[in-house]
């Protein structure tokens, strides 16, 4: 199977997961060496036989849709700025394939290049946390879900379309309009006034989609929501254009990329990681 990763999410995950590290001058290592641990455990999963790594280069769609898109999530954490180009260096050297195009983001270019394998019923498995993501679960393609920074005893976690089914309560065709709807406050994306998880799956369960929703709000219940679903019918459009994963991105894959293992190694001795040193000199057979 192929491993879509969802860059930052992970990355994130990473700088807060870990504790405190750092290099001898003070320089933070904490997300470098959650990153490195994290790409070496999904490799060595029964089956793997290939992992692309996916970062966002700008959302220029959304935010004309939305000017406050994502705007919730504040500057990137200074510990954690200096860390991203060495990261993004080191899995270069780990001979991953990374991918990234200007004004896209990361979620689009795994939604895309998932349904390119989910037509050739090829194994896909998504590693990302994002909840969009899963509307691109089915068929051939899974989600892995990856343990929450505030319990991390779950686990890593493999969501296929029934799994996504029972966390949403819709189908995964469905998730979009569910987002759309409840809101999403990851990305800065508000919901409809009042609904929450349980009305939304319901209306949804009953009318399909959100332009039927639209249709027949004067049924809707609670009655509450008729004047409001009428009144919001702009925003719940919008919603749903910000919510969609754009999925006819041409993604640019790279050719496969040759390992670097002795720059990976002057790496992680300049960055005094003296274990990864040691692993990495095990894991791809290099003496001393």
């Amino acid at each position: 199977m192929i491993l879509l990763v969802d860059g930052y999410n992970l990355i994130f995950r990473s700088f807060y997961g870990m504790p405190d590290l750092r290099r001898s001058d003070g320089f933070p290592t904490n997300a470098i060496h959650g990153w490195v641990r994290t790409l070496w455990y999904l490799q060595d999963m029964k089956g793997v036989e290939r992992m692309i790594v996916f970062f966002d280069d700008g959302a220029d769609e959304r935010e004309a849709l939305l000017p406050e898109y994502k705007s919730n999530r504040g500057a990137t954490p200074e510990d954690l700025v200096p860390q991203i180009p060495i990261i993004k260096r080191l899995t270069v050297q780990m001979g991953l394939q990374c991918v990234e195009q200007p004004g896209c983001e990361a979620d689009d270019l795994i939604g895309s290049y998932a349904k390119h394998l989910g037509d050739k019923d090829l194994p896909g498995v998504i590693v990302s946390a994002d909840k969009d993501l899963g509307q691109s679960v089915g068929g051939s393609i899974r989600q892995l879900l990856p343990p929450p920074t505030a319990n991390p005893r779950l686990g890593w976690r493999m969501l296929d379309a029934e799994g996504v089914e029972k966390k949403f309560g819709v189908k995964t065709s469905q998730v979009a309009d569910y987002l759309a709807l409840v809101g999403d406050t990851s990305d800065n994306i508000p919901g409809l006034p009042g609904v929450g998880p349980k009305t939304a799956a319901k209306w949804l369960v009953e009318y399909g989609d959100i332009a039927t929703i639209i249709a027949k709000a004067n049924y809707l219940m609670p009655a509450r929501f008729q004047s409001v679903v009428a009144e919001r019918k702009e925003d719940l459009v919008r919603n749903l254009q910000l919510t969609r994963l754009n999925l006819d991105l041409a993604v640019d894959i790279p050719d496969t990329v040759e390992a670097r293992y002795g720059e990976l190694l002057d790496e992680f001795n300049a960055l005094e990681m003296n274990k990864a040193y040691k692993d990495a000199q095990t894991r791809y057979n290099i003496s001393a």
